[in-house]
């Protein structure tokens, strides 16, 4: 179709369409008027910088001609040496930098001050809204003369298609502009040119125009010549043009109040070994900052803004104020008496995990089936290298610590040994490596002590993140480079209520009291972040409480047999109640005697089976024998074991415990769990195969009720959260390793905002000082033999034996540390 141009029609003389053809010249009259005002408010503009830019060229053209009239004429000149001391001085000469300036600048000149020379080029904005318009009207008018025909027809632009006999539908674009126009026409004129006017970068532009042509009375900035602006220097001239001047606010200085919370926060360690708890720290912290809790944090931000940081305590809060005032200041702490400049650079390569424990298998203990289960799950997801670090006894000591006098001559059959046992139970092949530390048994204490400096035994270049199972245990008698020095995040676990089992020894009470704040000492000291697995152990400093402890999966592999056979309709238990456990009277063996021969005759026809080896075996197996108990005591064996399977009751009343494994195994198997309404236990309580009980009258109606009632299979749920895996998500969670492993460096986020603040490195930490005194005041303890001894430690552990040399493969401790040989 062609388009012919038709000459617009009077009003008066319009037919049907003279509303259309009215309202479309209305809206190219809009539009053209709108046009040429932005142009001319744009010529006005830029005829005003012309004239500023000549005024200063003017000025520029004075100065050069003052410049040369007064270099020619200064005496920058010196005399010419002679060859003979009697001859008259020659004139002076022109220095040889002005006679190189004066060509350059010439013609410079000439350059600038030719008439051809523009400052910018005038735009030529022309816009030709005939064309468009007569097409318009064109189409209005054609349209009109087919609804007078009453031919109806529609145009389709796809395939070429034509359909006739059907109503007319307009062309899409032409249809949106009409729309469009209809919608123009509905505004006032003056609506559209306040718009325009109210956007902001228009309001910028013409702001920084003003500051441009401002009088050069009034200012005193200094333009370059247009010539000299390359396109880089105009970027950075226009992002100064258009800054936002409010983004340019300072940050106000801490105030008293703000510096009496930093002092207080910061000297807590030195007021809790003082005996102020720091509850009352933090109440005083939060009362100097409640008043100013809204204005804390940036307290420049611009009104009607939201606060940039969410943080959950008035202690984030206060770190981040003080972090923000420092670094607009510029100031940056790169450590002070007690950091270590040296430590491990983990900036482009894999992170290294190191998790150093107390025990190892075959003893089955705690602290050697959980830490092994950690490192396999770690290791499981390939992100990050794991070592675990594991204690190796003398021949000797293999013999008093592993039972059926299992022993192993070299480390690498040990650490075969170990991996075969894993991998057996957790199904996949572990990908972490097992390294040895020297160790001795303490036959008093009943447990391993490290000998030497521990930290040696994982290199620097692995020394990133150390995971310290019973952090006090292995720091009691550490003499050695200091664990926060030489890693980069070390995290503490506490596995063993050590105050409930000294309390038990002759002059417990006063033992437990020493052994308490040592506890917080070696603690604070060494560890980052502690967990606790539940609030049965000694309330440490920097610690949370979180299970992160999960259950072999061969145990949750006999629960699901078990309720299997329970759907098919098959017995699944055939024996009633038992116990296993290390047998010492610590790990609940006083508290069964006790129940049991209370209630002798409440519990008549009530056998109960205990499996377990220990150091207290003979004693308390003649206790129960002169007390006539119904109790048949078995060797220790695997709690995995077949001959397990068919007990229905898991009898556990021990309360010196901190979360037992045995009892989650239990639960896992899908056995019923009779347990002391302890801490230790309140992870357990969730779970209804798990009844606890308060009182020895309530012991015996759980029982009698575990008896008659048969337990409850698990669901989904409640599997995974005993499985290794949820132990593990719990782990990264709370020990925040999820973002040291995610983070190289400690920074706070600000909201929306990509601006952070580097909080470790912006202001020296009192609490950090304090902590690196107190390591560096144990490190000179610990070196003073006669001391150890005092304290308790086995003789000569300071440094490892010569046996260890022979088995590790290590130098002598005089070549190690020479000091010591003098």
């Amino acid at each position: 179709m062609n388009f012919k141009p038709v000459e617009p029609r009077s009003a008066s003389s319009a037919g049907p369409s003279s509303g259309s053809v009215v309202t479309a010249e209305k809206a190219f009259s809009f539009i053209s008027k709108g046009w040429r005002e932005v142009r001319s408010s744009a010529d006005a503009d830029l005829q005003l910088i012309k004239n500023r830019a000549n005024s200063f060229k003017d000025l520029a053209d004075r100065e050069f001609e003052n410049f040369l009239n007064s270099a020619s004429k200064s005496p920058f000149s010196v005399p010419t040496i002679t060859a003979s001391a009697t001859m008259s001085p020659a004139p002076y000469a022109e220095m040889d930098f002005v006679k190189k300036l004066q060509p350059k600048i010439s013609e410079i000149r000439r350059a600038y001050s030719s008439p051809d020379f523009k400052f910018y080029p005038r735009p030529q904005i022309k816009l030709d809204l005939s064309a468009i318009r007569e097409a318009i009207v064109s189409e209005v008018d054609e349209e009109d003369e087919r609804n007078r025909s009453g031919k109806w027809s529609r145009v389709r632009f796809k395939d070429g298609e034509r359909d006739e006999g059907r109503h007319e539908e307009s062309w899409e674009p032409m249809k949106t502009l009409k729309s469009r126009l209809r919608e123009l026409e509905q505004k006032s004129s003056s609506e559209i040119i306040e718009g325009i006017k109210n956007i902001d970068f228009v309001e910028k532009f013409k702001s920084s125009l003003k500051a441009i042509c401002k009088d050069p009375n009034e200012s005193k900035v200094e333009l370059l010549p247009p010539v000299f602006l390359t396109e880089n220097k105009y970027d950075v001239n226009k992002k100064a043009i258009c800054k936002d001047p409010n983004e340019s606010k300072d940050v106000p200085p801490l105030d008293l109040p703000e510096l009496l919370a930093c002092l207080v926060r910061q000297s807590s360690p030195l007021l809790d070994q003082l005996g102020i708890n720091k509850g009352v720290s933090d109440k005083i912290v939060e009362s100097l900052c409640s008043k100013r809790k809204s204005q804390l944090v940036f307290r420049s931000i611009p009104s009607g803004e939201s606060s940039i940081v969410e943080s959950e305590n008035i202690n984030d809060e206060l770190d981040l104020r003080i972090a923000s005032v420092l670094q607009s200041t510029g100031h940056c702490y790169e450590g002070g008496f007690w950091s270590d400049v040296g430590k491990n650079d983990v900036s482009d390569k894999k992170r290294h995990v190191a998790i150093v424990t107390t025990a190892s298998l075959p003893w089955m203990t705690g602290t050697a089936v959980n830490p092994l289960f950690r490192a396999a799950y770690l290791a499981k997801s390939e992100e990050q290298n794991v070592t675990l670090l594991v204690p190796w006894l003398s021949r000797s000591d293999q013999e008093l610590v592993y039972p059926n006098r299992l022993t192993f001559s070299s480390p690498e059959e040990q650490e075969s040994y170990i991996y075969r046992w894993l991998e057996e139970r957790v199904g996949f092949k572990a990908n972490f490596k097992i390294s040895f530390y020297p160790g001795k048994f303490s036959k008093s204490r009943r447990s391993i002590i490290p000998a030497g400096d521990t930290s040696q035994f994982i290199s620097s270049k692995d020394a990133d993140i150390a995971i310290l199972e019973e952090p006090e245990h292995l720091n009691w008698y550490h003499h050695g480079k200091r664990w926060t020095d030489k890693f980069n995040h070390v995290v503490g676990i506490v596995h063993t209520n050590y105050l409930e089992y000294i309390k038990r020894e002759k002059n417990g009470a006063l033992q437990a009291f020493f052994v308490k704040h040592i506890n917080n000492w070696v603690v604070r000291a060494y560890c980052h972040k502690v967990l606790r697995l539940s609030s049965a152990t000694q309330d440490l400093p920097k610690s949370v409480i979180c299970n992160v402890h999960g259950v072999n999966p061969k145990f949750l592999k006999i629960g699901e047999k078990v309720a299997a056979e329970k759907e098919s309709g098959q017995q699944t238990f055939s024996k009633g109640a038992y116990f296993l456990g290390k047998m010492v009277w610590a790990k609940g063996y006083k508290e069964l005697i006790d129940l049991l021969a209370m209630h002798r005759t409440d519990l008549d026809g009530f056998n109960l089976d205990v499996y377990g080896n220990g150091e207290d075996a003979h004693e308390v197996q003649n206790t129960a024998k002169k007390l006539n108990l119904n109790v048949n005591f078995m060797k220790g064996i695997d709690h995995a074991d077949d001959s397990l399977n068919g007990y229905k009751i898991f009898i556990n009343p021990s309360i010196s415990d901190v979360l037992c494994t045995a009892t989650a195994e239990a639960l896992a198997m899908g056995k019923f769990v009779v347990c002391a309404d302890h801490p230790s236990n309140e992870f357990f309580r969730s779970f209804p195969n798990c009844l606890t009980y308060k009182t020895p009258e309530d012991f015996v109606a759980k029982v009698k009720e575990a008896m008659a009632n048969e337990p409850q299979p698990l669901t989904t749920e409640q599997i995974y959260n005993l499985s290794w895996e949820a132990a593990t998500q719990r782990f990264m969670e709370y020990s925040e390793l999820d973002r040291v492993l995610k983070n190289t460096h400690n920074t706070y986020t600000q909201g929306n905002h990509n601006t952070s603040i580097k909080k470790s490195t912006s202001l020296p930490n009192i609490s950090e000082m304090m902590d690196g005194s107190l390591a560096f005041a144990h490190y000179c303890l610990t070196g003073n033999e006669f001391l150890r001894l005092c304290t308790g430690a086995i003789p000569g552990t300071r440094d490892y034996s010569r046996q260890h040399c022979e088995d590790l493969h290590l130098l002598p401790p005089q070549v190690e540390n020479p000091i010591y040989g003098w």
